[in-house]
């Protein structure tokens, strides 16, 4: 292979990460992880994106008011526009007969990031992020904002509080915005939160 044609391959390859923003995370394993667009953050390079042009990118935590009230929230998000609703007053049973609390999906959710884009002067070509606690959430939501018409829904793989410890039971501490050091804070503005919708009928 001549010198040309390897410089003319790394010119391609140059204009290719460009043309993404030069942001690929790997494509997560987990399917509930994984989107249509796979368009795939991880966590610092989201702040990286955020911080070069903040006004220009609608960024969401789609974790439960709970969730983001008493763990905390990355520092600038726009909105919390959960992606379900949770029901500590009443239990249910799962298929394999596990206790576990009543929840329903939000049901306005899309309509919900469509008013915070035109809020924020922006449009569905424009970049949306997206992060939940581990990247589960994250990837339907943006899955849903694709099939709506989003353009550039990003979704962050390994969340705010990360993945599973393999061998650390119970505890996230291999990954995710708290485990990457980003800035995050307690403090949660009521402006920060949407209405919570009527559940649906014996939701």
């Amino acid at each position: 292979m001549t010198k040309k044609l390897i410089s003319f391959l790394m010119v391609l390859g140059f204009v290719g990460l460009m043309g993404t923003g030069a942001y690929a995370a790997e494509e997560p394993a987990k399917k509930a992880k994984q989107t249509p667009q796979k368009l795939y953050l991880t966590p610092k390079e989201a702040y990286s994106m955020l911080q070069k042009d903040p006004k220009h990118i609608l960024f969401v935590d789609v974790r439960t008011p709970a969730e983001v009230l008493f763990l905390g929230h990355p520092t600038g998000i726009d909105k919390n526009i959960p992606f379900k609703y949770i029901d500590y007053s009443k239990f249910v049973t799962t298929k394999k007969g596990k206790k576990k609390f009543a929840s329903w999906k939000n049901p306005n959710l899309v309509a919900e990031f469509d008013e915070e884009l035109k809020a924020k002067g922006l449009t569905k070509n424009d970049p949306v992020i997206v992060i939940c606690r581990s990247g589960d959430r994250s990837g339907m939501t943006a899955t849903q904002l694709y099939k709506a018409g989003y353009k550039k829904a990003y979704t962050i793989v390994t969340g705010f509080e990360g993945d599973m410890s393999k061998t650390k039971p119970h505890r996230r501490s291999v990954n995710g915005w708290k485990n990457d050091g980003l800035p995050w804070t307690y403090k949660s503005p009521a402006s920060l939160f949407i209405p919570k919708p009527t559940p649906p009928a014996g939701k």
